[in-house]
């Protein structure tokens, strides 16, 4: 049977974060504040049979499907909260497991960067996909386990803070987190992040 290591429900996907995915998905773009589900699974290949039991299980649509050797990872989306659940539900009901079987998040790394040197918000720019640092901007960083709670973080902390999207990496062994801005939106962008991490379990 394969574990689950993420089933995350986002319910209103935010501008930022949304602008971000839809640089690198292959699948139907999602629209702002539309619903999403992602559930990331070990061995990878075992996702292929449950986007199929999601797609059939519900009116949804899938924006991003990425088997690797280790994981699986799957995002589906809906103008309808109701739909999105019940491709969720489907999903869960094929591994014979409940949400809360999911692996919680680890928090790996936290840290604040205060006013980044502009030599060192141009070697982050060469890296990155969503909006440029500048320098004297204040940095969050941030890594996680399974990789894709690096989604939930960031569309928690753009609720909740007036910050720019700098980047996310939500696929492979750890996910990471780049939001930059004004150093208090900064840490209020750090809290919200590890606030729905840790209301998941994490440590």
């Amino acid at each position: 049977m394969a574990d689950l290591r993420s089933f995350i429900f986002i319910d209103q996907l935010q501008p930022q974060t949304l602008a971000y995915i839809a640089t690198w998905m292959r699948g139907s773009l999602p629209r702002r504040n539309m619903a999403a589900q992602i559930i990331e699974i070990a061995p990878g290949l075992d996702i292929e049979a449950l986007t199929d039991v999601a797609l059939k299980g519900a009116d949804v649509k899938a924006g991003l499907l990425v088997v690797e050797r280790q994981f699986g990872t799957l995002e589906f989306h809906s103008r309808s909260t109701a739909e999105v659940q019940a491709g969720g539900q489907a999903v869960l009901d094929a591994l014979g497991a409940r949400k809360e079987d999911a692996i919680p998040p680890k928090i790996l790394a936290s840290r604040i960067v205060t006013r980044v040197d502009r030599q060192h918000a141009y070697l982050i720019n060469r890296n990155k996909l969503g909006t440029m640092i500048l320098g004297g901007d204040s940095l969050y960083l941030l890594e996680c386990q399974s990789a894709s709670y690096a989604i939930l973080a960031c569309n928690e902390a753009e609720k909740e803070a007036n910050i720019k999207v700098i980047d996310y990496r939500m696929i492979g062994a750890n996910g990471r987190l780049y939001l930059a801005g004004d150093e208090a939106e900064v840490r209020n962008a750090r809290d919200a992040a590890e606030s729905a991490l840790r209301q998941l379990g994490a440590s």
